[in-house]
């Protein structure tokens, strides 16, 4: 169980774009582990979307 609260609290702060938990979450992943790795929007596509 520690395994996976560990790795869900890297989890959330790939998905907050922090850099260091995006290439931990990358090494972790597994057939007992996976996520959706995010891909952030770039600016341009924002700023039409306003």
């Amino acid at each position: 169980m520690l395994y996976f609260d560990v790795n869900n609290g890297i989890a959330r702060r790939a998905w907050a774009r922090n850099e260091g938990a995006l290439s931990a979450i990358r090494k972790e992943q597994s057939d007992q582990f996976k996520i959706t790795i995010p891909y952030p929007a770039s600016d341009t596509l924002l700023n039409n979307l306003l």
